[in-house]
């Protein structure tokens, strides 16, 4: 079977194929154009994934400000559980750190995204820019019982 069709009937296999053939040196049995479109993919979703938790930091971020009386300790549990992830994105893919202030705007509409889903807050009402500092962002203290 051609490693192209394989491609369109049965991922897994291909990406199997793909390695065994990487693996043994057979570099022109490769199918290249599909190999491309994967690796440039492997990098995209980093990005997302990036954009995705800076989404929930940012709106859990925007709920502890906005309605300081409905804090509890899942949020701040949230607020750090995200921190630590986005910092081992970082720190996993050095080179996605110049891209930060992108993914922090694309987070920050994510996040009112999610405080339109899970509060009576109007996102309307709310920043329509992102209001906290890179400290308030990735390092300040949450503490749920102030």
């Amino acid at each position: 079977m051609q490693t192209t069709t394989l491609y369109a009937q049965d991922f897994h296999a291909w990406t199997q194929h793909q390695a065994e053939l990487l693996r043994s040196g057979r570099l022109r049995e490769l199918d290249i154009e599909n190999l491309i479109e994967e690796i440039e993919s492997l990098g995209k979703q980093q990005r997302q994934e990036l954009c995705n938790r800076l989404g929930v930091l940012l709106g859990h971020l925007l709920k502890w400000r906005y309605q300081p009386e409905a804090r509890s300790k899942s949020w701040a549990a949230t607020i750090r559980e995200q921190r630590r992830e986005i910092h081992e994105i970082l720190e996993d893919n050095p080179s996605l750190k110049p891209y930060l202030a992108e993914a922090v705007i694309r987070g920050y509409r994510k996040g009112l995204d999610l405080v339109n889903r899970e509060t009576p807050l109007d996102p309307d009402q709310l920043p329509q820019s992102c209001p906290f500092t890179e400290a308030e962002i990735f390092e300040a203290p949450v503490d749920w019982q102030r």
